[in-house]
């Protein structure tokens, strides 16, 4: 005597959508260097993507409400002398961003609450 049993999932009546393009960030060159962190952040007003770059560690920080095509001429936060391993927001202040890179280096950031329009350099 055998008995099918059928575990019934409380996922069965789930289902997904896709996200439209508009809704997306394209064209980032997300970098290869955090092996067991993560390589983007974001609050309320910011997202923050660690990416590639030569000459040394730098991340791309954009308003969370310009999706599309992100311009490869878009002002990066450079600082670091090695590759950034690791990006955080603070959980009291949506402006500040600290960073560590590979050249043993913690960097505390304010961001300008408008879009950047320069390279920032300055921690």
């Amino acid at each position: 005597m055998s008995r099918s049993i059928v575990r019934q999932s409380k996922f069965r009546h789930v289902f997904g959508q896709a996200v439209k393009a508009d809704q997306c960030y394209d064209d980032i060159r997300v970098s290869k260097v955090t092996w067991d962190s993560s390589f983007c952040a974001v609050n309320p007003k910011f997202l923050a993507v660690i990416v590639e770059s030569s000459g040394g560690g730098a991340f791309l920080v954009l308003p969370v409400h310009k999706t599309g095509r992100v311009d490869k001429n878009y002002p990066l936060v450079v600082g670091h002398s090695g590759p950034v391993l690791d990006i955080d927001w603070c959980p009291h202040d949506d402006n500040i961003l600290a960073s560590c890179s590979e050249d043993c280096t913690a960097m505390v950031w304010q961001i300008p609450d408008h879009t950047l329009t320069r390279p920032l350099s300055d921690p």
